[in-house]
């Protein structure tokens, strides 16, 4: 694959990328307040990561995810997550409505994936939730489009 020379968009426009950080932590503020377990909001970052192939922020938050002492199991299993027994209703409620909106062009959050999710997570939960996924997906796609570099 050839790497064209790709300009670093949060470089090119600096006040954009400190206003979508400043986002993100308002949105890290709502999932703790919502009761969301930081662990579980690691989880939710690094699934969106793996639907949209973002290398840089799966290497991020599988590490960040790491150091705040999640099971390496649970990161292992997460691409299969409805499969396995290590994750809680609650997560599994965020890990629906992560993917729902990450995958907005298959189905738009349908109400069946939305009703899931809300029969299970409180409205503040719902929202914090949405929230990330949204500021996780913006994020993935100016590391993506930048070509931001790991490893070699």
């Amino acid at each position: 694959m050839t790497d064209p020379q790709r300009v670093n968009i949060g470089e090119q426009h600096p006040a954009a990328y400190k206003t979508l950080i400043a986002l993100s932590s308002e949105v890290e503020k709502a999932t703790a307040a919502a009761g969301l377990d930081p662990l579980l909001v690691e989880l939710l970052r690094i699934r969106t990561s793996q639907i949209n192939g973002c290398a840089f922020c799966l290497r991020m938050h599988t590490r960040d995810a790491l150091k705040k002492g999640e099971n390496p199991d649970r990161i292992a299993v997460l691409p299969a997550w409805a499969e396995t027994g290590y994750f809680s209703e609650t997560d599994r409620a965020a890990l629906r409505l992560t993917e729902a909106i990450t995958n907005v062009p298959d189905g738009h959050v349908s109400d069946e994936d939305y009703n899931a999710a809300a029969a299970v997570l409180t409205p503040d939960q719902v929202s914090a939730v949405a929230w990330l996924a949204t500021v996780m997906n913006a994020f993935n796609r100016v590391a993506i489009t930048s070509r931001y570099r790991v490893g070699n």
